[in-house]
């Protein structure tokens, strides 16, 4: 059960993404860090809801820090 959780999170995220069309470079980085983040971080703990929103807020900092 838990890996359909995380399969249809990840769905979720890319189908969200799909919409970032118009954003900028460091815009979509922080985004599609924090999809990764959050798909790692419900990964690592389990489907832990505390260790998705922090793995989604590391890998957007992330995601945002590495593009100028």
């Amino acid at each position: 059960m838990k890996n359909v959780k995380v399969l249809a999170t990840g769905l979720l995220a890319l189908s969200l993404l799909s919409g970032c069309a118009n954003m900028s470079t460091k815009q979509r980085n922080t985004a599609v860090g924090a999809a990764a983040g959050a798909v790692l971080g419900s990964v690592l703990t389990g489907g832990d809801a505390l260790g998705t929103v922090g793995g989604a807020a590391v890998g957007g900092v992330i995601g945002n820090k590495t593009t100028r």
